[in-house]
């Protein structure tokens, strides 16, 4: 993994450095927030893909962050998001972006139906896949928003990805079908 140096990176490495420095009490954080933050970790396209095709997607699931590349690389991004609860519930390995859908419906699966009595919901702000979803080539396996934002950075889902709302739809925005995408 090769991180390149900017001003950018390098201003936000001195001020975090900083303020870690100037404000003792972050160290009391919860230790789930510890773990969470010590964990994360840069990407780079090419550790994972031989070539960025229309869009391509990391979703690293130790670090809880998307990381997302335009299909000429010059647009990259990073969401933070919420990951599959246990690693029973996580799918690892590569896929692809193969449906979109706004507003979209939620059908449990027969486990959830068994486990939680859940059942169909329609679009609204009720509905766990919050306003935008993508669905991968794995059948029961998303990107989608939530309505819940205390989900996010924690290990909260029954096996998709999630993301607040409004970070779902910029990504919505800039993946294509086809965008290829790994789960690690």
């Amino acid at each position: 993994m090769s991180r390149r140096l900017s001003r950018r990176n390098v201003l936000t490495a001195g001020i975090g450095a900083a303020a870690g420095l100037a404000v003792p009490t972050l160290a009391g954080a919860a230790e789930d927030d510890r773990r969470n933050a010590s964990s994360f970790r840069m990407h780079d396209w090419q550790d994972h893909f031989d070539n960025l095709g229309v869009a391509t997607i990391v979703a690293d699931t130790t670090s809880r962050a998307l990381h997302f590349w335009n299909a000429d690389g010059s647009d990259y991004r990073i969401y933070p998001t919420s990951v599959p609860r246990s690693d029973q519930l996580t799918k690892r390995g590569y896929t692809e972006i193969v449906r979109k859908k706004v507003g979209p419906d939620w059908t449990p699966t027969q486990s959830q139906k068994e486990r939680f009595g859940w059942e169909y919901m329609p679009p609204g702000p009720d509905n766990p896949l919050g306003t935008h979803a993508m669905y991968l080539g794995w059948p029961a396996y998303l990107i989608h928003g939530t309505h819940d934002t205390r989900k996010i950075g924690r290990r909260s889902s029954d096996g998709c990805i999630g993301l607040y709302n409004f970070a779902i739809e910029e990504l919505f925005g800039l993946c294509p079908v086809g965008t290829q995408v790994r789960v690690i």
